[in-house]
């Protein structure tokens, strides 16, 4: 936050006001004046840093109307209703759950490596430490998570499902995860002072394993556990594309996640107001404009680099699959944003676009069904950003971002050693496994209780009959046959 207030002592200043009354009268009344402009200073200074981080929570808070926009467009007319829905609840019910617990097993400092131990329901807060403005952003990260797995299980998930899971990722998963590698007690933080992860803890700045791996891999088990949807595979075991209703929606909804981006990655330096010791920057002003380019030019690489490659592959030019390269390259980056050189960004988005190709690949091969290609996007592109953060942070940046410890490892082809490398390659496996047997669990639990899966004649109906009384865009007698036939009042 904003520095401390300078002080003024009167009597360092009689040396220059001379002897007498006056003069001590003088000097008095120029401190004191001092005083209050510095306080002024430094009120200003929190006023700042605090609106920068409430415009920046007001922004990834709209990523939730892109992604709700995205899943509408990229599922099928008939369930748009529920796809909708579930977003909606992902925002409301994680709010709640994060209030209750997920914030106090995050930040709850002081706490143990593991979890956090303090403020649950907001209790004993605002602190020394955090204020409401913090919780707010860092609740806007947490229904961005379940966010993405919405997008895994989408077309074919029991309405309680949703609920269940992402009140669980919310209030448990997720904190613990953001707690190992954001909180300043986390046993692989980057601000721990002491007992770092190969001398360096992980640098993942705004979450490409934190937010994006964490929401792949509990929405791969989701989608593996469920199984696919049915025509995605003929009997041959050939992919059939099961296209999505609206481009218009997707390109929507890809656009408003381009835009809150900015609150997620930039805004996750917390305050604008701080000056670099070092006097080699501006300050750290300069560090989130730069955050800023890197992170818009690793998108457009993506984007880019998708459409040709695509056209390569498929032999055409398909939009969606455009806007699914640029959120990779997003994702990607948002590990190393505020640690890499653009030219670096440049090449993150490039080599993203490959991956999520070939994850696409990988998931046709195995009958894997992910309508939104959540899991190949952020879990395949968010794990490539994790090692090119490892490869390319920059000693100068990292010693910006990450100060208070010499020596700290930096990327491994800029000439920082394998010690960053090691540290998120941890990462990377601690995060799968914590994750896999969580939210594996859950789901696993749910499909034997029968809770996970819908019926097949209530998928092929479509979910908004089915369980929210119609279609999202028109009306017909249709509607009245079909309910009739499933039973539905």
């Amino acid at each position: 936050m904003a520095s401390s207030p300078l002080s003024c002592s009167a009597s360092d200043l009689y040396p220059l006001l001379g002897d007498g009354a006056n003069a001590t009268a003088a000097a008095e009344f120029i401190c004191g004046r001092f005083e209050a402009i510095s306080n002024k200073f430094v009120d200003t200074g929190y006023a700042v840093d605090s609106t920068y981080l409430l415009f920046s929570a007001y922004l990834v808070f709209a990523m939730q109307l892109g992604f709700a926009m995205l899943c509408a467009g990229s599922v099928r007319a008939k369930n748009t209703m529920n796809i909708m829905l579930t977003n909606v609840l992902d925002a409301a019910a994680g709010g709640l759950f994060y209030y209750t617990f997920g914030f106090a097993l995050a930040f709850g400092s002081p706490s143990n490596g593991f979890i956090g131990q303090h403020f649950f329901g907001l209790s004993k807060f605002p602190s020394p430490s955090f204020d409401y403005s913090y919780f707010l952003y860092q609740w806007a990260f947490a229904i961005a998570v379940a966010g993405i797995t919405s997008g895994s299980i989408a077309e074919r998930t029991q309405f309680v499902a949703y609920l269940v899971y992402s009140s669980f990722l919310t209030g448990l998963v997720y904190p613990i995860v953001s707690h190992w590698f954001w909180s300043a007690d986390g046993w692989a933080s980057p601000a721990r002072a002491e007992n770092l992860l190969f001398g360096s803890g992980v640098i993942d700045f705004a979450g490409s394993g934190v937010v994006h791996l964490v929401g792949a891999v509990a929405g791969l088990w989701g989608a593996f556990i469920e199984g696919p949807r049915i025509g995605r595979f003929d009997h041959a075991g050939r992919a059939v594309t099961l296209r999505g209703h609206s481009g218009t929606l997707v390109v929507l909804g890809t656009f408003l996640l381009w835009f809150g981006w900015y609150g997620f990655n930039p805004g996750s330096f917390i305050n604008i107001s701080k000056s670099y010791e070092s006097g080699s920057y501006y300050g750290q002003w300069s560090a989130i404009g730069r955050t800023a380019a890197t992170t818009t030019l690793a998108g457009c690489t993506a984007a880019l680099t998708t459409l040709f490659g695509k056209r390569l592959v498929a032999g055409h030019w398909n939009v969606t699959d455009v806007c699914n390269g640029l959120l990779g390259g997003f994702a990607a980056i948002t590990g190393g944003c505020s640690v890499v050189d653009p030219w670096a960004a440049v090449l993150c988005g490039f080599v993203s676009a490959w991956v999520l190709i070939g994850c696409n690949k990988l998931a046709e091969k195995f009958h894997y069904d992910d309508p939104l290609e959540a899991t190949q996007l952020h879990g395949g592109c968010g794990s490539w950003g994790i090692i090119f953060t490892a490869l390319f942070a920059k000693e100068a940046y990292v010693n910006e971002v990450y100060p208070g410890q010499p020596g700290r490892p930096y990327g491994l082809f800029m000439g920082g050693g394998a010690r960053l490398l090691a540290a998120h390659i941890v990462q990377i496996l601690v995060i799968v496994a914590w994750v896999s047997v969580t939210m594996g669990t859950v789901f696993f639990v749910l499909h034997k209780l029968k809770l996970l899966r819908i019926s097949a004649e209530e998928e092929m109906a479509g979910m908004d009959l089915t369980s929210h009384g119609g279609l999202a865009y028109v009306y017909t007698d249709h509607e009245d046959e079909v309910k009739k036939q499933l039973g539905v009042v």
